[in-house]
């Protein structure tokens, strides 16, 4: 299931992301189903939407702001998370290939998302790329082993 969440910057992109998800019959689940206050912060919506990433390892999230950087920090801090920031086919392709990304963190206010066939092409190969596991693995453990460290104050 792909989880969808935006702050007040993104609420355009996600209902248009809601949109295609439909269309092509892919199971989502809004995560900011409500109308979206100017109130609203990324780091309130990175929690929500990673959350409900967490409760099946089968879960992807799409997680949106103004640039795509704020919400991409936010998600991070997130025990198990790995989330990404892209703007191309190729960054999300490897997000995933590589890092075993399961956020794609996207702008509602580049450039980028102003024609949706780019926003498209990105969403299609970050949920089509499967992680390729082999020497990314040590990687990954590492960054677990830094999450670990983090949550015991340590260095």
């Amino acid at each position: 299931m792909i989880i969808v969440g935006s702050d007040h910057t993104g609420v355009a992109l996600k209902k248009d992301i809601i949109e295609y998800l439909k269309e092509k019959k892919i199971d989502y689940f809004d995560a900011t189903n409500y109308e979206n206050q100017d109130s609203d912060d990324y780091p309130d919506i990175a929690v929500t939407v990673c959350n409900k990433v967490l409760e099946d390892s089968n879960n992807l999230g799409i997680a949106i702001c103004g640039t795509g950087i704020g919400i991409s920090i936010a998600c991070n801090k997130i025990k198990g998370i790995r989330a990404a920031d892209c703007v191309n086919e190729q960054m999300a392709e490897l997000s995933k290939r590589h890092n075993n990304c399961n956020v794609l963190c996207l702008g509602a206010r580049l450039e980028f998302s102003e024609k949706f066939d780019n926003v498209e092409k990105v969403i299609n190969s970050f949920i089509n790329s499967f992680y390729e596991k082999g020497r990314h693995e040590r990687r990954l453990v590492k960054i677990e082993n830094i999450e670990k460290m983090q949550n015991k104050g340590g260095k």
